[in-house]
């Protein structure tokens, strides 16, 4: 069953001044290989190949990843990018195909239902993939939004064990407590566990994580303040990006925190920042 979490109307207009308008250059190809959840002829890859996925933020599109994409190939990290674009019904298209020997690609996915959480963006994605290419194990790394349809796809699907073995996740820019101008839990204290003193409804909805997030799992989360007194990204909260610790509960099997400071730590900026870049490579790839 799906299970969607509607965005209100003022969280997409913040992530629209936030991360940019890219729905009329997303570029869906319905002409390119259209892979489902069924089982496809599988082509047998090394059981080293750990394929990276990017998840973008709302209104946005893959060309948000694209910066760090490129970044980790020109640094000799990552190996090839595709694409996955994931229409509203599931049904996942691939753009390019993987070369053969490949070690570390990279898939940007890219959501036509890109106004709301719908965790099942994130299964169709590695389903279609998994089942064209056989990889048993995988890297998740998310920007705004994108974080939450993470953080959702695990609450689901931790128990499921035909679904790849989730190794790292990137956390960058996540509003796991709200957006500021979503009321005062945007921008709550936070107790020395990092429990915000007041919690939004769609917080509520992943305390299942703090039972039951994998513990195979190293997290790297990322957040911005604009040292501007609003400790924030612009959009974010510090605060909001930091709660994902009481999330994770002690229970991963790594957790390490980066603030990025001044003009370059705005939200639509740290998916773009160079330092970003480097902290992505060695963290997911050892460069």
């Amino acid at each position: 069953m799906k299970r969607k979490i509607l965005i209100p109307l003022f969280v997409v207009l913040a992530a629209i001044i936030g991360c940019g308008i890219y729905l009329k250059s997303s570029n869906f190809n319905t002409t390119a290989d259209s892979v489902s959840t069924n089982k496809v002829k599988k082509r047998k890859l090394n059981n080293k190949v750990i394929p990276t996925f990017f998840f973008h933020g709302a209104s946005s599109s893959y060309r948000a990843e694209e910066h760090m994409a490129n970044a980790a190939v020109k640094a000799g990290a990552a190996d090839q990018i595709i694409r996955a674009n994931v229409f509203k019904n599931d049904k996942v298209t691939l753009i390019g195909k993987l070369r053969k020997n490949i070690k570390h690609p990279i898939i940007e996915v890219n959501y036509a239902n890109n106004y709301s959480v719908n965790p099942d963006d994130v299964k169709a994605a590695l389903v279609a993939v998994q089942n064209k290419y056989s990889y048993h194990k995988v890297n998740l790394v998310g920007h705004s939004m994108g974080n939450l349809l993470i953080a959702h796809y695990l609450n689901e699907n931790y128990a499921n064990k035909s679904l790849p073995q989730v190794q790292k996740v990137v956390s960058i820019a996540g509003h796991y407590n709200g957006w500021l101008g979503e009321g005062e839990e945007a921008t709550s204290a936070l107790k020395k566990n990092r429990q915000p003193i007041h919690e939004i409804p769609s917080f509520k909805t992943l305390l299942g994580l703090r039972k039951h997030y994998p513990k195979q799992i190293k997290v790297l989360n990322i957040y911005g303040d604009l040292q501007d007194g609003s400790r924030s990204d612009g959009s974010v909260a510090v605060s909001s990006a930091k709660s994902y610790k009481y999330l994770i509960n002690g229970r991963a099997k790594s957790y390490r925190e980066v603030e990025i400071k001044g003009k370059q730590a705005q939200h639509s900026r740290l998916h773009r920042n160079a330092q970003v870049d480097r902290l992505l490579i060695k963290f997911l790839w050892k460069k």
